[in-house]
């Protein structure tokens, strides 16, 4: 019988090759959702999952959801919405925002068939988040109607050059799916990497996601992890790419 390891605040994480097959990416459970927890996670390609009743639980699923930046598909009704000029799309301009709305929509349980309000964007998912954000380590995109209202959006943690999505939502048609767009023309004029997205699904694939095996995935993580400088501060680079402003797709 396979023991799942404890974690304490300072226990490193086990090498994620230790992951569970079923459920899949199980790694660990206990720790804390610290910032420092936290960084250290994503930067080993662990995130944090879990019901509002159950322990912290830290996954590394195997294979790894990623959208390369030139595969990104982009619809023609979806680029011909990103021209209109109906929507406003910024970056980490209304974070706390994002992450409520994405944590109060409907959604369905990857392991479930039926939609549910239950979801794993807890109240502590989200201050421990929020405190990211303010640690300079958590990002959100937002879309706004011209009058101001937020209309969808997206969070998620970049490591370095890579951006890990969290979740997203939207209010109005297809504003999940501009924030994506505008996200990925962002990261290109940065010279970014790609965009993590954990868990394959069928609406990620037609976003042009593919499965990377972890044990390609976890190098090429490590490889853009350039977030710190030699100080242990976020480096100038990672500022500039993430400083909060209007992105357009």
């Amino acid at each position: 019988m396979t023991t799942l390891p404890y974690l304490s605040e300072t226990t490193p994480f086990p090498d994620v090759a230790n992951a569970l097959q079923d459920p899949n990416g199980l790694l660990a459970y206990g720790g804390t959702l610290s910032v420092p927890m936290l960084f250290q996670a994503y930067s080993n390609g662990i995130f944090p999952w879990f019901s509002e009743d159950e322990p912290i639980l830290w996954w590394s699923p195997d294979p790894r959801a990623i959208i390369e930046l030139d595969e990104f598909h982009a619809s023609r009704s979806l680029r011909k919405l990103a021209r209109q000029g109906q929507y406003v799309v910024s970056l980490n301009r209304q974070f706390t925002n994002v992450i409520r709305a994405c944590s109060s929509i409907p959604r369905r349980h990857p392991e479930q068939q039926t939609m549910s309000n239950e979801t794993w964007i807890t109240e502590d998912m989200i201050q421990a988040y929020c405190q990211l954000h303010q640690a300079g380590l958590a990002h959100s995109v937002e879309v706004c109607h011209v009058d101001g209202t937020l209309v969808g959006g997206l969070y998620g943690v970049a490591v370095g050059e890579v951006f890990c999505g969290e979740s997203m939502f939207h209010l109005a048609p297809n504003t999940s799916k501009l924030a994506m767009f505008a996200l990925v023309q962002h990261m290109k004029r940065h010279g970014l990497a790609f965009i993590d997205c954990q868990l394959p699904t069928e609406h990620l694939s037609s976003l042009g996601a593919k499965s990377l095996a972890r044990d390609e995935f976890i190098p090429r993580l490590h490889q853009h992890n350039v977030t710190l400088a030699e100080d242990g501060k976020l480096s100038a680079r990672y500022q500039q790419c993430w400083e909060s402003g209007i992105i357009t797709p």
